[in-house]
C-alpha cells in the first residue's frame, strides 16, 4: 500500500534505487537453480502476492469450497502442486530493518490511519470537516543524560569540531565515564508511563483554559492523538504526535468555540512541564531514586490542511510519523531482536555507545525486575508501543488489514467464478500447518528484486498523488 512522500519530488528527480550488491558463487548456482525449475513462474507469482517479502512463512494445506445449501464442491486447492509443496504468505514484520516489503505495508497502513484522523475518510467515519478542528504537530523529547557530540546551529560541536551529517560519533557521548546510561535506559523503559500522564494532565490543562471541571470537558470535548516512537542517536525515545480537539462524540462533531490551535498548544506546553507529568523510580542497590520529566525541546506546531509554504501540512506529517512507524532503535547501532548474550555485542560490532546502553540494561535487570530490561535491552529499554492511538482519532490497524483481506478475498471469488453467489451460501473448509520460513540464498536474491521493483512501481504512484491531492483541496 503506497503513501504519499513529505518531499513531493518528481520520479525524474527522484534516485534511482540502489543495484543490488554482487552475487556470491552459492548464492548464484542456486538462483539458476530456482530459476530452472519448472514451476519458477508460479513460485515468482507467490513471491510477488507477498511483496517480496524476504522472510515469507510456509504453509501446507487445503481449502475446500462448497455450496452450503446442495453440498456441491465449488473449488479445491491444496498446495501439494505448489513450489516445494508450499504456501508462502508475507511474514508481516513491521521493522524496514527484518523485511523491508511488510514495512512498507506497516508503513501504508499507518499514513493511511494518521492522514485519516488529520483530513477525514469517509471510509472509516471521519468526516472531511475535521480538518477545521484544532490540531497540532507535537514532538517531546528525553531529558538529557550528559553532553553528546552534535551539530548545533552555529559554530562547533562541545569537542571542537564541526561533524559531518553522517558522522558516527554523532549522539555518543562526549565523556562515557560521566554520561547517565542508566538513567537513559530508565527513562526509555518508563517513557510510556510519562506520556500516559502527558495525556491525563493535558485534559486538565485544557478544560482549565476552557473554564470547565474535568465531567464538564467530556459532555463538550473530546481530546484525541495518534503518536509514534522515534529513537534519537544518542538511544533515547521521544514521541511526535498528532493531538486534535473534537466534538463530545469525536471527530464526527464540531469541536466547542473555545477550542482553538493556540489554547491546544498552550496546554500540551504546559502539561508537558507541569509536576504531575513525571514517573518516580525507586532507589536500588547502588542506584538513587530518580524522577523523570519531558526534555526542555518540545516542539508543537499547527497541521495545515493544504500549506502554506510550511512543511507541516497532513500529508507531510502522516509520511512522517508513517516513516518512523517501521524503524526502531536499529539507528542508534543495537541489534534488531532480542539479545541472548552480551558476548552477541562482539560478533555485531555493536558501536561503544549502544554497547554501554545494552549493558546497562543486564546490570539494571535484578534491580528492577517488573521492568523486564534485559528482555528489551535491544530497544535500550524501550518496552511500550512504537505507534499508538487513542480510540476516537481515526480508523485501527485492524480495521484497514481487514479491508485489505476482504478486497482480496472478493478478487479472488471473481477469479474462481463465485462473485455470483452469495456469501451466506458458500462454506469453506481448510487445513493449514506451519512447515518453516524464509528463503533459500537464492530466493532471497530474487525475492529482493522483486521486492525492488514492486517498490519503485509503488514509488511511481506515490510520485503521482501530491497533484492531485492538491486538486482535490482546492476543489473543496
Amino acid at each position: 500500500m503506497a503513501y504519499p512522500s513529505a518531499s513531493g519530488r518528481s520520479l525524474r528527480a527522484r534516485e534511482s534505487p540502489e543495484p543490488a550488491p554482487p552475487l556470491d558463487p552459492i548464492t548464484l548456482r542456486d538462483l539458476l537453480r530456482v530459476a530452472a525449475a519448472p514451476d519458477f513462474d508460479r513460485w515468482q507469482d507467490q513471491v510477488r502476492r507477498t511483496g517480496g517479502c524476504s522472510d515469507p512463512i510456509h504453509l501446507t494445506g487445503w481449502t475446500l469450497t462448497k455450496d452450503r445449501t446442495t453440498g456441491e464442491s465449488l473449488h479445491h486447492y491444496s498446495t501439494e502442486a505448489e513450489p516445494g509443496g508450499r504456501l508462502r504468505v508475507a511474514c508481516g514484520n513491521r521493522r524496514a530493518s527484518r523485511c523491508p516489503s511488510c514495512a512498507w505495508t506497516y508503513a501504508g497502513d499507518t499514513y493511511h490511519l494518521i492522514r485519516a484522523g488529520l483530513a477525514g475518510d469517509d471510509r472509516r467515519d471521519v468526516p472531511s470537516t475535521v480538518r477545521g478542528h484544532p490540531r497540532v504537530f507535537a514532538t517531546l523529547t528525553a531529558p538529557s543524560f550528559g553532553p553528546v557530540h552534535n551539530r548545533p546551529d552555529r559554530g562547533t560541536c562541545r569537542c571542537g569540531t564541526r561533524h559531518a551529517t553522517d558522522d558516527a560519533v554523532l549522539g555518543t557521548a562526549l565523556d562515557p565515564r560521566t554520561y547517565d546510561y542508566a538513567a537513559a535506559v530508565l527513562f526509555n523503559n518508563h517513557s510510556g508511563g510519562l506520556w500516559m500522564r502527558f495525556t491525563t494532565r493535558l485534559r486538565r490543562e485544557i478544560a482549565a483554559r476552557a473554564g470547565l471541571t474535568q465531567r464538564e470537558l467530556k459532555d463538550s470535548a473530546r481530546v484525541s492523538y495518534g503518536k509514534v516512537a522515534e529513537f534519537q542517536k544518542r538511544g533515547a525515545v521521544h514521541f511526535h504526535a498528532v493531538i486534535r480537539i473534537d466534538g463530545s462524540a469525536g471527530p464526527g462533531t464540531p469541536p466547542p468555540s473555545w477550542a482553538t490551535v493556540a489554547l491546544l498548544t498552550d496546554a500540551i506546553h504546559a502539561a508537558s512541564t507541569h509536576g504531575y507529568t513525571s514517573v518516580s523510580v525507586p532507589a536500588a542497590d547502588g542506584q538513587p531514586a530518580r524522577t523523570f520529566r519531558w526534555g526542555a525541546q518540545l516542539d508543537v506546531r499547527p497541521v495545515k490542511a493544504f500549506g502554506d509554504g510550511s512543511d507541516i501540512t497532513e500529508q507531510a506529517v502522516a509520511s512522517y510519523v508513517a516513516k518512523y512507524a517501521t524503524k526502531a532503535a536499529e539507528n542508534t547501532g543495537t541489534l534488531d531482536r532480542r539479545i541472548g548474550e552480551l558476548d552477541e555485542l562482539d560478533r555485531h560490532r555493536v558501536p561503544d555507545h549502544a554497547r554501554r546502553l545494552i549493558e546497562a540494561c543486564k546490570l539494571l535487570d535484578p534491580l528492577y525486575p517488573d521492568r523486564r530490561l534485559w528482555a528489551w535491552a535491544h530497544m535500550l529499554g524501550f518496552r511500550g508501543h512504537f505507534s499508538s492511538k487513542s480510540r476516537h482519532y481515526s480508523t485501527t490497524l485492524g480495521e484497514l488489514r481487514a479491508a485489505r483481506a476482504e478486497f482480496r478475498a472478493a478478487q479472488e471469488r471473481v477469479s474462481l467464478g463465485l462473485d455470483d453467489r452469495e456469501p451466506d451460501t458458500v462454506l469453506v473448509l481448510g487445513d493449514w500447518q506451519y512447515a518453516g520460513h524464509g528463503h533459500t540464498p537464492g530466493e532471497s536474491a530474487l525475492a529482493a528484486t522483486i521486492a525492488r521493483t514492486l517498490q519503485l512501481n509503488r514509488e511511481t504512484a506515490r510520485d503521482e498523488l501530491p497533484a492531485q491531492l492538491a486538486l482535490e483541496g482546492a476543489a473543496a
